[in-house]
């Protein structure tokens, strides 16, 4: 190949046999991911990687591996997902730091030791709750934006930062009535819940949990029960508030007391509120920003840890609403 094509053949030497096939991964699954998401062939012989490619796809690729190296030195086990997370993580910024994202841990007391960060707006979301009182997180389903507050809360509770965490949502009404529902008014709002038990269940044992809540250390109850109440030493998550209106998030906000945490998350694209009412999220981004103490995090779909399908139906329905509104506009 000549000396100025535009293709580059670079080896890489992984000192610690066992870590390098650690790197490599089974049948070298991990070393074919890289090479698939780079476009580069990538061939491994002993300790030794060689790559060949277009430049900046293998300049991209010895990042990957040197950074996933050394976070195996480290002691992070590297799984299949870590690879993605770090393609991901390193085709959008090159300069991105994987140590300090893989290896920020918040510590809770559950099966779970410790949840990670896995993408820079993570990492954002994680230092914005720790330094701010209150932390909006807004982006699409599946950026783990309630998952990681719950974590967050969790450990604070468990290290006495805070004595309680309250948890809340709205109960909108998206196409069928409350009204209507069979059961008394904790039997109706429950489902409207659900998530928040779910992600609270994920980080404590169940009966923990249960005792916790008896005890009215945990709280799970509907954005209208914060009314009239100053909610001091408290960790507090309202989720999907792109459907709350101006006058909950208002009511919600100021509810804030003393040595009191607040996390907002919810998804702005997702808005179930009647076409007459304004979202109280949406009004909060455009008034609240820039104001000391408070500080907005936001996702995109690149975020997303769930399955990679989440992805693309994400992507799929973003170019089906810009061809409604192009149609509109037409």
């Amino acid at each position: 190949m000549a000396e100025n094509s535009k293709y580059k053949k670079t080896s890489l030497d992984f000192t610690d046999i066992d870590l390098a096939q650690q790197l490599f991964g089974e049948h070298n699954n991990n070393l074919q991911r890289i090479a698939k998401a780079t476009d580069v062939t990538i061939n491994a012989r002993g300790n030794t990687v060689f790559i060949l490619g277009e430049k900046i796809p293998a300049a991209l690729a010895v990042n990957i591996l040197k950074q996933l190296y050394g976070l195996l030195k480290e002691g992070y086990p590297i799984h299949t997902i870590d690879v993605d997370y770090a393609v991901r993580i390193l085709s959008a910024d090159d300069r991105a730091n994987l140590k300090e994202i893989f290896l920020d841990k918040v510590y809770i007391t559950s099966k779970k030791s410790a949840v990670t960060p896995k993408s820079q707006a993570q990492k954002e979301y994680i230092d914005a709750i720790r330094n701010y009182d209150i932390a909006f997180g807004i982006g699409p389903a599946g950026t783990g934006k309630t998952y990681l507050a719950m974590a967050m809360a969790v450990s604070a509770l468990s290290k006495g930062i805070v004595s309680r965490i309250i948890l809340t949502r709205p109960a909108v009404e998206a196409g069928e009535s409350l009204g209507f529902l069979p059961g008394d008014l904790a039997d109706k709002v429950d489902p409207y819940l659900r998530p928040l038990y779910d992600a609270l269940h994920d980080m404590m044992r169940f009966e923990k949990a249960s005792m916790l809540m008896q005890k009215g250390i945990i709280e799970v109850a509907p954005i209208a029960f914060m009314r009239g109440r100053t909610l001091n030493d408290s960790f507090i998550i309202l989720d999907e508030a792109q459907n709350t209106t101006t006058e909950q998030m208002k009511m919600f906000l100021t509810r804030i007391g003393f040595n009191s945490k607040a996390v907002i998350t919810g998804d702005i694209t997702q808005i179930d509120l009647p076409a007459e009412k304004a979202s109280g999220l949406v009004e909060t981004k455009n008034i609240l920003q820039g104001i000391e103490g408070i500080k907005f995090v936001f996702f995109t779909k690149r975020d997303v840890v769930r399955h990679k399908l989440v992805q693309e139906i994400i992507r799929a329905y973003e170019e089906l609403e810009a061809r409604k509104q192009e149609a509109k506009a037409s």
